[in-house]
């Protein structure tokens, strides 16, 4: 299943109802158990895939919109498992891959495939794929093997582990940055005091959240701010221009993942916490 989402202005955040805005910014069915789920979207054309494969392995078929034979014939992908234990297949080559870890696939890789080691606790395999204009190699990197860094405070509510897997000075790509952050438990808060990059845009996708806990992600240029509230396995879209931080009923995790015009992680414009509205 394919989805498109075209590119969107500020001035499409003020009167916008609610329903609107999930619409336009929030994926909440990614993850389909037995398929692979494609978004397509015009945002530095960058393109979100979820794979839960079951009872039989699954395949990362090219899709209309991309106009190519193979998915990868024109671009690279970061994947991270959010799920139980799996395996990606590249072009013959196994990685296992454990909660956590993420897995770079260069341009030209021809056949993927996904499957899980149990099919009743399935992997949860999710993509971010963007052009490449040339090949790098192939990378998997295990849970705390990338640059990790230690931020926040517990006094802030915002104590976390930032896992950079895939950047500048890390996993080599054209485009493609990606990481993973947990909060540690008693914080909720990330990404705050809030920022923009108008050479980036971001994806966000919050996991290890319990069932009945929410994500209020706080969204919009940073005097025009919205919220979505987003639950397990919901992918947000955040456009360059909107701020993307958020604060949960409880801690959890979230894969970033970016693609843009340079890969410099800390190219940001901070926006000072009395300054928003």
């Amino acid at each position: 299943m394919t989805a498109v989402h075209g590119p969107t202005a500020p001035a499409q955040i003020p009167g916008a109802t609610q329903q609107q805005l999930r619409d336009r910014y929030l994926i909440e069915d990614l993850f389909t158990p037995g398929a692979v789920r494609t978004v397509v979207t015009h945002y530095d054309r960058m393109v979100a895939v979820g794979a839960v494969p079951t009872n039989a392995p699954l395949t990362l078929d090219a899709v209309p919109a991309i106009r190519s034979e193979h998915f990868l014939d024109h671009r690279e992908i970061g994947i991270v498992n959010i799920g139980a234990a799996g395996t990606v297949t590249a072009d013959g080559e196994r990685y296992a891959m454990s909660t956590g870890s993420c897995l770079y696939l260069g341009r030209g890789t021809k056949d993927v495939s996904f499957e899980s080691d149990e099919s009743g606790t399935p992997a949860r395999f999710y993509g971010v794929s963007a052009p490449a204009h040339t090949t790098y190699p192939s990378v998997l990197v295990e849970p705390g093997q990338g640059t990790v860094r230690e931020l926040g405070d517990p006094l802030t509510s915002n104590r976390r582990t930032l896992n950079q897997y895939i950047h500048e000075n890390g996993v080599r790509s054209c485009q493609v940055v990606m990481g993973v952050t947990q909060l540690h438990p008693g914080s909720m808060w990330n990404t705050m005091p809030a920022h923009t990059h108008d050479r980036r845009t971001e994806f966000y996708v919050y996991f290890d959240l319990p069932q009945d806990a929410r994500v209020v992600h706080l969204m919009g240029e940073p005097t025009e701010t919205r919220h979505l509230m987003v639950g397990d396995g919901g992918l947000v879209l955040s456009p360059s221009w909107s701020i993307h931080s958020g604060v949960g009923t409880s801690n959890y995790s979230f894969v970033w993942a970016m693609a843009g015009e340079n890969q410099s992680f800390d190219d940001m414009d901070g926006v000072a916490i009395v300054d928003m509205k």
